[in-house]
């Protein structure tokens, strides 16, 4: 479809659903009922530019390491729907197309068993240390898999994160808390930045795979103490230690590998005491020059700080005001990004959305694309990733559900993997965040765009509301721009192509369904 106009006077033309054959999708109509209200004008400035993209990514914890080990076929089934960036012959699309894999550094829990005290099997994780105390790099065969299947489908960015580290170096001999207390004592944080290093090492030995990153700590304000699965807290100035016996390792044995910390529990933690004193704070602990825990002059530290947007998503006009303040934490540190690391939807969400309760639907697909358009727009997010890519649980933590089965099963995509598809799909590392703005404000549709290096201009609007809205696309900066292509999630749709067509300078977006549209400039 080619339409070549001036972009103050683009015509995109009518959008019209066609049938989906991705698997779960229910069958569009052809059938497009008018909107009633005035049109929605969305004007997009490429030449007024924000945060450059890095990159979307996923983590392997903790079903991986058995859906790794699955009839080849379904494997390979759940990887295309995560990594492939290949469309199908009919114009459907066989996955999102992450761009970054976090591989999870487990901590030792499996070979445990029953006596690691994480009372689901499913949530222990194998170490790559041998019985011998040297290492055996045949373990972890299930996340192995997948760590390849990811390059084998084009991704070409890997990140190495430890919940905990390894129940040989703990306190307390186990990969958890006690007491709330940090469970690494000082005189083991070179021997637990040496394993990392090892572990970086010889997955590359094994693999050919270098993890560009490594995040050495999670969520370092949780008491970590239940036994719900592997974790530790830390306080800012151990994280300090950490990362300068990490950085000293990494050149040591001359790998590149970069580190980014902090993996906040919550973003309240970048920029306040918030309720963790000691704990968080953690821009001005670790990239203010003048504080005893500054890093930031570490060769192999990444410009920027990561943490995860759980327990702040609602209501939404709440969770822009504290982005914004992240934002303006983020801008006193120069040439510091913010990278959401971790995100599900966890809690009651001031009564929006549970946690509990899997939903393969629209609703948590919007709610999903809500919480990324909030973090790109107005925390000026660098990079978006999520919590549990494969999940076996009752709960919306998942984007590819499986049932759990250690040797095999049956598996299915959820909303919230193709309403993730919408930025991850199309908004390619590299890409500029450009200026976007509806005429119905943020209170309507929520709208915004990215360039990419090869000059495509990918727009994605959110429409979460049950009524369609007719929209004209205008774009300023007097350039030439052809149409390409549309792609929409809805309840009958996963990531579907819709047909353009019409010159009349308006299409319609369905209520309840985020739509992509490319541009070529």
């Amino acid at each position: 479809m080619q339409n070549s106009q001036h972009l103050g006077t683009l015509f995109l033309g009518l959008l019209m659903a066609t049938s989906v054959s991705c698997k779960g999708s229910e069958p569009v109509s052809e059938t497009v009922v008018p909107a009633t209200d005035a049109t929605v004008t969305i004007r997009v400035d490429p030449s007024k530019t924000y945060q450059t993209i890095r990159h979307f990514g996923g983590s392997d914890a903790w079903a991986c390491q058995f859906a790794g080990n699955w009839p080849t076929a379904k494997k390979n089934g759940i990887a295309d729907l995560l990594f492939s960036t290949d469309t199908l012959a009919d114009g459907h699309l066989k996955g999102i197309g992450l761009s970054l894999w976090r591989f999870n550094a487990g901590g030792g829990t499996a070979e445990q068993g029953e006596a690691s005290g994480i009372r689901d099997e499913w949530r222990r994780a194998e170490s790559f240390f041998a019985g011998d105390g040297g290492y055996d790099w045949n373990k972890q065969a299930g996340q192995m898999w997948f760590l390849n299947a990811a390059k084998e489908r084009g991704v070409n960015e890997f990140l190495l994160f430890p919940n905990t580290p390894p129940v040989q170096f703990t306190t307390n001999g186990k990969s958890y808390a006690t007491n709330g207390q940090p469970n690494l004592a000082s005189q083991q944080f070179d021997k637990f930045a040496g394993y990392l290093a090892d572990v970086i090492e010889g997955v590359r030995k094994k693999t050919g795979i270098t993890f560009q990153y490594i995040s050495p700590v999670n969520e370092p304000q949780w008491d970590w103490s239940d036994g719900g699965q592997e974790g530790t807290p830390y306080f800012n100035n151990q994280v300090a230690a950490i990362t300068r016996s990490l950085s000293a390792a990494l050149l040591k044995k001359n790998l590149s590998t970069q580190i980014n910390i902090a993996e906040a529990g919550q973003i309240e933690y970048l920029y306040s005491e918030h309720n963790r004193p000691g704990r968080a704070s953690q821009i001005n602990a670790f990239f203010d020059k003048n504080s005893s825990d500054y890093i930031g002059n570490l060769p192999n530290v990444v410009p920027a700080i990561s943490g995860h947007s759980y327990f702040t998503t609602s209501p939404y006009k709440t969770a822009v005001e504290k982005r914004k303040q992240l934002s303006n934490a983020l801008a006193a540190v120069p040439g510091l990004e913010f990278w959401q690391s971790e995100y599900c939807i966890l809690g009651d969400n001031e009564g929006e959305i549970k946690g509990e309760g899997r939903d393969l639907g629209i609703t948590s697909g919007l709610y999903v694309a809500r919480v990324i358009h909030n973090d790109l727009v107005n925390a000026n997010a660098t990079a978006w990733h999520w919590w549990l890519s494969v999940s076996p649980y009752d709960y919306k933590d998942g984007l590819v559900y499986i049932d759990k089965n250690k040797t095999d099963g049956q598996y299915q995509s959820s909303k919230m993997l193709w309403a993730l598809g919408n930025f991850s799909r199309f908004v390619r590392p590299g890409a500029r965040r450009v200026e976007a703005s509806s005429s119905l404000g943020t209170d309507g549709l929520l709208v915004s765009s990215y360039l990419n290096t090869n000059n495509e201009l990918v727009t994605v609007i959110v429409n979460s509301d049950n009524q369609e809205r007719e929209v004209q696309l205008a774009l300023g900066s007097g350039q030439q721009t052809r149409l390409l292509k549309a792609y929409e999630t809805s309840a009958q749709s996963d990531l579907a192509p819709v047909k353009v067509s019409g010159s009349n300078g308006k299409f319609l977006v369905r209520g309840r369904s985020i739509v992509t549209v490319v541009n070529k400039m």
